[in-house]
């Protein structure tokens, strides 16, 4: 490997962090089909009972400072007729020399439902934690200011939003996980060039449809779009097959980013397992073994009558 492009391309990374420029900055999951709460409150209530979920992505394996992503949620629908939702998101993003956490309370209510089809809104509300240690950088000017001093647990509120509608093989959703743009990190250097790093709104539209292709077999395509100001847009688009409602097999393509493979057990009726590999289309793959992620999620039914097969989203 060629060690001089190597660490070019570590600092280039981490500086898009402290830099006046408008980029994507949530993190990214190829199994978005699996952790919709996330990105989209709304999904809050979209369970039959109470829901955990775990997710950790580790991004461009073998690249220092690359992303590592952690999540955890956990919903339940309740009131009557369950109507309403409430949920708990916890996000841990790694990169480079910065940490950032998200932990938001999810609440959603369901204001029409046919029992075929429902339509739900959902809030997201908490803070987000920002940390950032300068010494792990290796720094070519050891007296530039903007270095100087660490950002330990920096504390922003979160507010966001969704909407989120499904019957039993087809679902959309459009959400805003934060609506406010903050400033995280602004100083001068004193010479009139400063850097800037601010969160900016990030929309997800998400929408998917289940396919019985026969008795034994299931196909589910699914779509992911988000927008972010100042970025390129990014589409994820996949494909997965439920073969006799136990084993998921599919692929996924992020435009201009990556080609993935989908695997998923569902281990018992409240207990599903998956893994993704992300393969780079682009340089960076030179660098890298690809992104692998892994994903737990705990279904526990507190209706009488229990689902026939298991959830495909």
């Amino acid at each position: 490997m060629n060690i001089n492009k190597y660490y070019t391309l570590s600092i280039g990374l981490i500086l898009l962090v402290f830099s006046d420029i408008y980029a994507q900055q949530d993190p990214q999951y190829t199994q978005y089909m699996y952790n919709t709460q996330v990105i989209n409150p709304a999904y809050t209530s979209a369970n039959d009972g109470l829901s955990f979920g775990l997710l950790t992505r580790t991004q461009w394996v073998g690249f220092d400072g690359a992303p590592k992503t952690s999540t955890f949620t956990v919903s339940n629908p309740f009131w009557i007729k369950e109507k309403m939702g409430i949920g708990l998101s916890i996000v841990h993003d790694k990169i480079g020399p910065a940490i950032q956490g998200n932990y938001t309370i999810d609440y959603a209510y369901t204001f029409y439902n046919d029992y075929k089809s429902k339509i739900t809104l959902g809030l997201k509300a908490g803070i987000n934690s920002l940390s950032v240690d300068f010494s792990r950088l290796n720094i070519y000017d050891l007296g530039d200011v903007q270095f100087e001093n660490n950002i330990k647990n920096r504390i922003s509120p979160q507010i966001g939003a969704g909407v989120y509608y499904n019957t039993d093989r087809f679902y959309a959703g459009l959400s805003i996980p934060n609506f406010l743009s903050t400033r995280h990190y602004d100083t001068n250097n004193g010479i009139g060039a400063a850097s800037v790093a601010r969160n900016r709104m990030h929309y997800y539209l998400i929408t998917g449809y289940v396919w019985d292709i026969n008795p034994a077999l299931k196909f589910k395509p699914a779509a992911m779009v988000k927008i972010v100001r100042g970025s390129p847009m990014q589409l994820d688009l996949s494909a997965n097959f439920l073969i006799n409602e136990a084993l998921t097999l599919g692929a996924a393509y992020r435009l201009s980013a990556a080609l993935s493979g989908l695997v998923g057990f569902q281990v018992s009726d409240s207990v599903f397992l998956g893994f993704a590999y992300d393969y780079q289309t682009t340089a960076l793959q030179e660098y890298s073994s690809g992104s692998y992620e892994l994903i737990l999620r705990l279904d526990i039914l507190n209706k009488v009558k229990r689902v026939l097969t298991p959830r495909f989203f």
